[in-house]
């Protein structure tokens, strides 16, 4: 079982929960200081990865890897301190930008508009193997897995080192309503984002222990729905945590993700045991090594409890079914520190006339009413609501809507 001792949750992971977001006085010390340091660029996902790092997402990491923690996380699963980790997370520069960086110095973090995130005291340079990263992380040197992409598009050089978030990027004030997490900034999925701090803060205000966390990077739908409300019978709450970070192209878009939740909470759930925020984390698309590193995320936020489905976080054929819930069997009892709950695929079957799995259900394949993703984005394309078995008609109408949208513009 997760310890609840910490501030009556359970503890953050390496047991500090990290905050590197510098504001007031402090960060405008460090953006005029900035200004005169050499520029680092982010692409998206690596802005994602600064914002979870600063905000203690990612804790007990208080910056980029350095190469003993790099080696150690992807030969074994675990940071050099000996905790638990299953992903690398580093920061690729160019050649030209790496060969100037010292040890002690300082980098300034800009995103592809320009804009200054922060800064990095430069720990470490080195590179990285992108062959032996590709088999121990992916399972695959496959160029068609999209996370093997990702890491081949990369410079090979690394730097290391601790950095610092200016909060003024990031946007603050939370406020919530019917359950649903809402901080300022730029329209869309940003203004449901709540930092592990802030969840802590509102499960206390509610009185929740046992918070049992859900992620998806889909929209939702009655298996979903079916599988969260089981594990909600037995837990003080539920964090609907979508990710919105960096995804496949041919995902829905985040904001639409989120108001296909936001409709389903305000018809189908009690709002004082559910609580809706966005994951700002990218997708790796690392199957079972990402579905540990997913719930070590949730137990920062608060969770005690985390939902694993079949093939989690995966992508094509790359893992198998049950992959990503074997693997937390490497791990001794109470290592992780927040306990998996795994689920099988969940459906609608004519026969019982209800939602179900292969765990309950004893009728065939015939009876299910199990559509993939492919099916949903065609049937909506041509303007057919998916039926209400697989698709709640309130969602339904949001992912219509979405699409009709989207061929207005595109027109």
């Amino acid at each position: 079982m997760a310890d609840t001792t910490w501030d009556g949750l359970v503890p953050p992971h390496g047991g500090v929960l990290v905050s590197r977001e510098l504001s007031g006085d402090a960060a405008e010390e460090m953006l005029a200081r900035a200004r005169g340091w050499p520029v680092v660029r982010l692409p998206d996902h690596l802005v994602s990865d600064l914002i979870c790092i600063g905000t203690g997402v990612y804790s007990p990491l208080r910056g980029f890897m350095t190469r003993n923690d790099y080696w150690r996380v992807v030969d074994e699963m675990r940071l050099a301190s000996g905790w638990v980790w299953s992903l690398p997370v580093v920061l690729p520069v160019e050649d030209d930008v790496a060969a100037h960086q010292r040890e002690g110095r300082f980098v300034r973090l800009e995103d592809g508009r320009g804009r200054i995130l922060g800064a990095m005291r430069v720990e470490d340079r080195f590179e990285r193997d992108v062959d032996h990263e590709a088999m121990e992380v992916f399972r695959t040197r496959d160029p068609a897995h999209p996370g093997v992409a990702r890491l081949r598009s990369e410079p090979r050089v690394l730097l290391g080192g601790d950095i610092w978030l200016l909060a003024t990027f990031r946007g603050g004030g939370a406020s919530r309503s019917n359950g649903v997490a809402q901080t300022g900034g730029e329209a869309g999925s940003e203004r449901y984002t709540l930092t592990p701090a802030e969840t802590r803060a509102e499960f206390r205000r509610r009185g929740w222990r046992r918070v049992v966390g859900f992620q998806t990077r889909n929209p939702v739908h009655r298996a979903h729905e079916y599988i969260q409300k089981c594990a909600l019978e037995t837990m003080d709450g539920l964090l609907l945590h979508p990710l919105v970070g960096e995804t496949k192209a041919d995902d829905v878009p985040a904001d639409v993700r989120m108001r296909s939740y936001e409709a389903l909470l305000q018809a189908y759930f009690p709002p004082e045991r559910v609580l809706l925020a966005a994951f700002p984390a990218a997708m790796r698309y690392a199957g079972p090594r990402e579905a540990v590193f997913h719930a070590l995320c949730r137990k920062n936020y608060g969770c005690s409890h985390f939902i694993v489905g079949r093939d989690h976080a995966g992508v094509g054929n790359y893992y198998g079914t049950y992959d990503a819930q074997r693997i937390f069997g490497r791990f001794r009892p109470g290592e992780l520190g927040i306990e998996p709950l795994f689920f099988e695929h969940a459906f609608y079957c004519r026969r019982c006339a209800g939602m179900a799995t292969t765990a309950t259900c004893p009728h065939g394949e015939e009876e299910r009413v199990s559509l993939s993703g492919t099916k949903v984005r065609a049937m909506l394309r041509a303007g057919q609501a998916p039926p209400p078995e697989f698709t709640r008609p309130e969602v339904a109408a949001v992912l219509m809507e979405a699409m009709r949208q989207r061929a207005h513009a595109a027109n």
